[in-house]
């Protein structure tokens, strides 16, 4: 009786495993990630981090150029308002500065 408890327990993962393993194959897993494996075993210069090189092809390689060049206007412009708010705030604090002087020296000579 003990003996067979742990056979169950072997047939039990073993089914698990392949029902696992159908799982990921009809999800497209297993392919997508054999893909990516053949690709870096082809790859002339081996990188030199290969789990980074997983990564990026696992998420779909590189962004598209139109989509970096769009990021890039837009990273451009957020840049040029940012250094304007800048100009701005520090402006405005000089400003602020000059009203609350006067009044300090106010206080002072009462």
């Amino acid at each position: 009786r003990e003996n067979s408890s742990p056979r169950k327990a072997v047939v039990s993962t073993q089914s698990t495993g392949e029902e696992f393993r159908k799982y990921l194959e009809k999800e497209g897993v297993l392919d997508s990630l054999t893909k990516i494996l053949v690709c870096l075993y082809e790859e002339p210069e081996k990188p030199i981090n290969a789990l980074d090189f997983l990564k990026q092809h696992l998420h779909g390689g590189s962004p598209e150029s139109n989509d970096v060049e769009t990021l890039r206007l837009e990273l451009q412009e957020l840049r040029t308002k940012h250094e304007a708010v800048v100009t701005e705030n520090e402006a405005l604090k000089a400003k602020l500065q000059e009203y609350e002087t006067p009044a300090e020296e106010k206080e002072a000579e009462s």
